[in-house]
């Protein structure tokens, strides 16, 4: 046995809803303005040119009932709540019509943002890894099953904060959908099980303050519900 100068961290699980195994997550895919409404309140026109996409690593997940820390370096953090699509079969540059076949199950997610260093980086050119890439950034409900998953292509999508709805539309209003998603990302790579497809937010998004409370809503899927812990340091 070769020895460490260290021992190895754990495998990131996710909850499976209604089951005693657990998802070992590998790798974030996140999917960005692919929402018309929400493309136009950051700023920008909703078109339907080739989707673009960022990573983050996987121990930004963390479970439905977990309290996040309000992250350093920001006065702006925003939530986005969004529809995540769970891989469990290997598939590389796969077509559209065959990229359900790659498909594990769904969740309700958030992909938490530093929205003023998100913004900042845009001006300036730059990438978002700052902004994206943060520790518990990545909340996941319970990943239902593709074969329980009913009418997830028009299952409604909502956040509350605090009990006051900030956001809401349907999978349907995707401007890039899921099967298209995934046979774009697994263009450039090859897509594994454990990968995580965090498919972008409808428009609605807003920053937290420490105390608040947030709840996803997906029709037919366990909802998330996380509550936003004290600033570091």
């Amino acid at each position: 046995m070769t020895a460490t100068c260290f021992e190895p961290p754990g495998p990131v699980l996710a909850a499976i809803a209604g089951d005693a195994r657990s998802f070992p997550v590998r790798r974030l895919f996140c999917i960005g303005r692919n929402y018309a409404a929400h493309a136009r309140e950051m700023g920008k026109d909703p078109t339907r040119e080739p989707p673009f996409f960022f990573t983050k690593w996987a121990e930004t997940v963390v479970p439905a009932g977990s309290t996040i820390v309000y992250p350093p370096g920001t006065s702006s953090y925003h939530y986005e709540a969004e529809l995540v699509v769970a891989i469990g079969a290997e598939g590389f540059k796969v077509s559209p019509g065959e990229a359900d076949r790659l498909i594990f199950g769904y969740a309700a997610g958030l992909d938490m943002t530093r929205r003023d260093l998100q913004l900042a980086a845009r001006e300036l050119g730059r990438p978002w890894d700052v902004a994206k890439n943060v520790p518990q950034s990545a909340p996941l409900g319970a990943i239902t099953l593709r074969s329980e998953a009913r009418a997830i292509a028009t299952a409604a999508i909502r956040l509350s904060l605090n009990g006051v709805e900030k956001q809401s539309a349907t999978i349907a209003e995707l401007i890039w959908p899921v099967c298209e998603l995934i046979a774009e990302v697994s263009a450039f790579y090859r897509l594994m099980p454990g990968d995580l497809i965090y498919t972008g937010t409808p428009a609605g998004v807003g920053p937290v303050t420490p105390g608040d409370h947030l709840r996803v809503t997906i029709d037919g899927l366990s909802p998330l519900e996380i509550s936003i812990g004290a600033a570091w340091g």
